[in-house]
This record gives C-alpha cells, sequence and structure tokens, in this order.
C-alpha cells in the first residue's frame, strides 16, 4: 500500500507560479510528501517558500521568457541532480470582451499562460527523454471546454494547453513520460487581483453556481495535481481530468 506522505521520496519537481494560492499548496503537498521542489514565480514572494521546508529552492523569473526555463531546469538539475515532475501552473486573466481587447491584452495572457507553458515543457522534456522518465501536468481550466464573456485570451490558452498536452503525452510515451491537464473550475485564490478588488469573493460566489455549490480551495485542487504526478496515475496520459465541482457535467 502506498504511503501517501513519501510518495514523492527522491523525486524533484517545479512548480511554476508557485507564489499563488494552487502553486503554493502544491508545492507545499510535493515538499510535505517528501519531494524536492524548485518554485518558481514571477513574484519574488516566492522566496518564502523556502523558509516551509528545506526542500524547496525559490527561482524568480518571468515563465513567459526562454531563459527562465532553462534556468529552472538548470537549477533543479544543479541543485538535485534530476527532474521528474513539472507542474506547469502559472496563469494570468483579463476580463475583456474581443472587440475591446488590445493586442498587448492577448499576448499578455497568451505569453504567460500558454507560451510558458510550452517552453517549460519543452526544457523539461529534454532532460526527461535523456532520464526515460518523468510526468508533465499543466493545470488548465474548465474554459478548456465551455467560455462565458470577457475571457477570450485565457479560454482560448487553455484550450490550446489541453491541446498541446495531448502531444506531449504521445511524444513522450515511448520515453517513459506522461502528459496530463487538471482542469479546475473556480477556486478561492488571488487570479483576479489585478483586475478587481473583490476577486476572492467573486470566485466564491461565482462557484457557488456548480452542481457541488462552492468554489474549490487551493489545496482541493493540490490534491488532484499530485495524483496525476504520482506513480498511482501510471496508466493516464493525455487526459483532460476536470475538477469543476461539476460544473460541465450539466
Amino acid at each position: 500500500m502506498t504511503d501517501l506522505n513519501r510518495e514523492f521520496d527522491g523525486r524533484v519537481a517545479i512548480v511554476t507560479g508557485a507564489a499563488g494560492g494552487v502553486g503554493s499548496a502544491v508545492t507545499r503537498l510535493f515538499a510535505d510528501r517528501g519531494a524536492y521542489v524548485v518554485a518558481e514565480d514571477v513574484k519574488p514572494e516566492v522566496a518564502e517558500l523556502e523558509s516551509y521546508s528545506d526542500r524547496i529552492v525559490s527561482i524568480t523569473g518571468d515563465i513567459s521568457e526562454e531563459k527562465s526555463a532553462t534556468r529552472a531546469v538548470e537549477l533543479a538539475m544543479a541543485r538535485f541532480g534530476r527532474l521528474d515532475i513539472l507542474i506547469n501552473n502559472a496563469a494570468r486573466i483579463i476580463n475583456k470582451r474581443v472587440a475591446e481587447m488590445t493586442i498587448e491584452d492577448w499576448d499578455s495572457v497568451l505569453d504567460v499562460n500558454l507560451r510558458g507553458t510550452f517552453l517549460h515543457s519543452r526544457e523539461a522534456m529534454k532532460v526527461m527523454i535523456a532520464a526515460n522518465r518523468g510526468t508533465i501536468v499543466n493545470v488548465g481550466s474548465y474554459a478548456c471546454h465551455v467560455a462565458f464573456p470577457t475571457i477570450g485570451a485565457y479560454a482560448a490558452s487553455k484550450g490550446a494547453i489541453a491541446q498541446l498536452t495531448r502531444v506531449l503525452a504521445l511524444e513522450g510515451a515511448e520515453h517513459g513520460i506522461r502528459a496530463n491537464v487538471v482542469a479546475p473550475g473556480d477556486i478561492v485564490t488571488g487570479i483576479l487581483d489585478d483586475i478587481m478588488s473583490n476577486g476572492r469573493d467573486f470566485l466564491a460566489k461565482h462557484g457557488e453556481s456548480t452542481p457541488i455549490g462552492r468554489a474549490a480551495q487551493p489545496e482541493e485542487i493540490a490534491e488532484i495535481i499530485a495524483f496525476a504526478a504520482c506513480d498511482r496515475a501510471s496508466y493516464m496520459t493525455g487526459s483532460v481530468v476536470m475538477a469543476d465541482g461539476g460544473y460541465t457535467a450539466v
């Protein structure tokens, strides 16, 4: 029987967007279960995670930049000698209708959500192919499948992440590499903090429209990400795992 407290014992993971709600929850959970974690974020607050565990090392960088992806992978290899898990979690959103969106608005979302996922996956795959093992979990959204007004760029990025993940799964299979998407619905995090003053309240309220009747807490989504990354999910690849309180089941 698997000891969940040690299921990542000796594994090495990179978590992007690690200063945010889901990212920090994943980072702490992995460290608690034996992993060494490279916690990456554009926000310098990511360094605070190092005080949580000596298994965590932080790195600050814009994930949409190629050098950030190479630095994160190089840090994992230099500090811990291997890379087993990549969690592409960093994301941003802009609420604007398509007719009102600028090119800068569009690029700012696609660069972080999609380009950042591509760059980190590419660099991680190089190491994982050489080791003949690894797993990638990309954090999608129920916006992989459904849409709302004002989230054109976000929905496009998350739909593209689902397709990119399927390709990663096919290309990685012969090398012992799995790739999956965890697609949450509303989570009470600070993702909307830059665009509204009451973002957490908005997400909590919007979550009430799900069959479960509430939004998720970051720790709940972290558990699903951990399952997708662990050996218990060894036969799952190329999947989009919905974690949206039943929203897309209606």
